[in-house]
This record gives C-alpha cells, structure tokens and sequence, in this order.
C-alpha cells in the first residue's frame, strides 16, 4: 500500500506539469482574450454577419472553457493535496481507502494534464482555423467505398463526442453502396490543429461483406485535411482562372434530391483543383461555399510550395509522412494501428464510434517530435 509520503513527490510532479501548461496558455492573455470577445459578442450589430458573429461567439465560448480547465485543474490537484493530507491523519481500513481514492485521483489528473498539455502543441500557422475534412474511396472497389462511409461516421461521431459542430458540404455516392467521396466542415477552434494529424491513406483488412465467397479484402480511403479560409488570406481566385459548372443535387444511387441546377462544380483551370458544392438550396450560396473551400486548399497548396522550396534549399529530401499512416483490422486479430506512432487499440468498434483522441494525441506529440528533429 503507498504512504501518504510516496505522494509528495507524485503531487509536485502534477504541480510542474500544470506550470508549464499554464504558462502556455497563459491566464492572463485568456482573461483579457475572453473581455474582448464578449466585448465583440455584445455588439447590437453582431449577427448582421452571421460568418463573423459565429466565430465570435466559437472563439468565446473556446476562450472560457480554456480557463476554466486551468482553474479546475489547480483546485483539483489542491484537492487531491488536502486528500492526502486527511489520509495521514487517518489510520486503519479509512486511512487506506482514502489513499486508494488519493491513488486513483492520481492517475485521472495525470490523464487530463496530459490532455490538456497536447493542445499546447497546438501551435501551428494553421492550428487555430475550422478543418474542412474530404474523405475518398481508393482502391478496393465496393468496400473501399464502404470504408469511406465507416470513416465519415467515426469523424462525425468524434466531433459530436466533443461538441464541434459539422456540415457536410459535398456527398458523391458509390452506385453499389458507401460513398466515393464526401467533404465536410468542422466549425470549432483549433479543428484543423487536432484533424490534421489524420491526414493521409487508411487502410482497412477485413472478411468483406460484398463477397459471397466470404474472402479477405484490402481497401483504402484518403482523407485530406485543409484549414477554413478567413477573409483576411487575401487569396485572389481571377474570373478567367475558374471553369464552373451547374447540375443537379444527387442522392444515393444517383436519384436527384431537387428539381432546380443548384449544385455547382467549380475547376480551377491553372491547378486543376475541382470543387463540387450541393449542401445549400441555392446556386449562390453553394457557389459561395465551393469558393471559400476552393480558397483554403490553394492557400494550402501555396503553403506546401513554400515548404517545399525550404527543404529543396536545406538539401532535406526526405518525406515526413508515409501513405499509408493507419491500419484497421477486422478479422482474427480486432485491431486499429497507427503507423507512424505506433499507437494501437483492440477495439475497433469503439475507433469506428468515434474514440480517436489516444490516436489524435499520439499523433500530434509524434509530428512535434519531427519537427524538433527536422530542425535540430
């Protein structure tokens, strides 16, 4: 049985966690950050731009919860203190169940910090914006198509689990089943930050449900992750550089879900870029939409340059991320493996329901990693 001595030094250790995450996020900065969004937020004129007004309101209520966290998190580790302390004075059966309580209380503060000091990793140009997810069926025919649904669900159900609000802008339906392609939008800060780590191709090995004969099938699905534009970008999209194309709304199996051309395809004929939008009701508004989503992966396709130009003159020719980043198994052994941190779960049911956080937070403490290496 642990002493209450043996839990001093477990005790200063979550207090020096929980500095170094304070001083990054830094109370101060939030506390004034919060004033002026709800100086914003109280504006009679607020909702004139329902665009801006909402990520006022977002980035407030974001704001808030990030201090609270900090504040809960220092009374709770007090609390686990003052435990501690009450178990010293206690002797017998009460002294080691208040230890067992202390040791248990432990283990969940040092869960949540370390959540907490993840987010603080968070610190990308990029980091802070909406995502707009796009999830693709790849080879494997019928169940990749398939598994690019499973995926769609399992990003949803992740967002839901942590109250981002979602909207998918563009479903392309598979004629047999599943989804060759789909692109949706997670409207919540630090979005892109946290879902970026999924990009890449996803791998699933499984008995297929297509197959009479019952045979293992791979398949494959990519998902591609780029941050929200923001007016302030200043990426100029000229008229003459833009194909754009109107139809129809189409459901599964290819039955149209509206009698007017509302849905728009735009081409962006310099990179070849296509964008197809039929989420809203109207023409303007889907082409106003398949704009912006067009915008955030140019201004992401320019960032890549850059980037790409800066390894060129730093001799640095190796790539950070492989293809193929995560496996999930559903035959013999139930397993869901990342490949690049070497994160793993016995559970896929529970993957596909959503619980992808042990995944994001391993990933994103791996790319940090990198980075460090790559510019040591």
């Amino acid at each position: 049985m642990i002493s209450p001595d043996d839990f001093q030094p477990l005790i200063e250790k979550l207090r020096a966690s929980f500095a170094t995450i304070s001083a990054v996020m830094d109370p101060e900065l939030l506390t004034q950050k919060i004033a002026d969004l709800t100086q914003q937020a109280a504006a009679p004129d607020l909702w004139d731009d329902q665009e801006h007004a909402q990520k006022v309101t977002q980035s407030l209520s974001a704001a808030q919860a990030d201090l609270q966290r900090l504040q809960k998190m220092r009374a709770r580790i007090d609390d686990m203190e003052a435990l501690v302390e009450l178990g010293a004075e206690e002797s017998g059966e009460d002294r080691d169940a208040i230890l067992v309580d202390a040791e248990q209380t432990y283990e969940t503060l040092k869960r949540d910090l370390d959540a907490m000091e993840v987010k603080t990793l968070l610190n990308g140009e990029y980091d802070e914006r909406f995502a707009v997810v796009t999830i693709r069926s790849g080879a494997g025919g019928v169940d990749a198509a398939d598994f690019a649904q499973m995926l769609l669900r399992m990003y949803l159900r992740y967002c839901e689990r942590h109250h981002y609000a979602t909207k998918v802008l563009d479903t392309s339906y598979a004629e047999e089943a599943g989804i060759k392609s789909v692109t949706f939008q997670v409207d919540a800060p630090y979005a892109y930050g946290m879902l970026s780590v999924e990009a890449g191709t996803h791998r699933l090995a499984r008995v297929s449900p297509f197959n009479a004969a019952g045979k293992r099938q791979t398949s494959f699905a990519a998902v591609e992750v780029i941050p929200l534009i923001e007016t302030t970008d200043h990426i100029e999209v000229p008229e003459s550089d833009i194909k754009i194309d109107v139809f129809r709304s189409s459901g599964p199996g290819g039955q149209s879900v509206n009698t007017t051309d509302s849905a728009v395809r735009l081409t962006h004929l310099p990179t070849g870029i296509v964008i197809s939008m039929q989420d809203e009701k109207s023409q303007i508004q889907n082409r106003a939409a398949a704009m912006r989503v067009l915008q955030s992966r140019l201004l992401m396709l320019r960032h890549q340059q850059e980037h790409d130009k800066k390894k060129e003159l730093a001799g640095d020719v190796k790539a950070s991320w492989g293809d193929q980043m995560r496996s999930y198994f559903l035959y013999g052994q139930q397993l869901v493996k990342d490949l690049r941190t070497g994160y793993e779960s016995g559970n896929p049911d529970s993957v596909f329901d959503g619980d992808l956080d042990g995944f994001i937070d391993a990933a994103i403490r791996w790319r940090k990693h990198q980075e460090k290496h790559r510019d040591q």
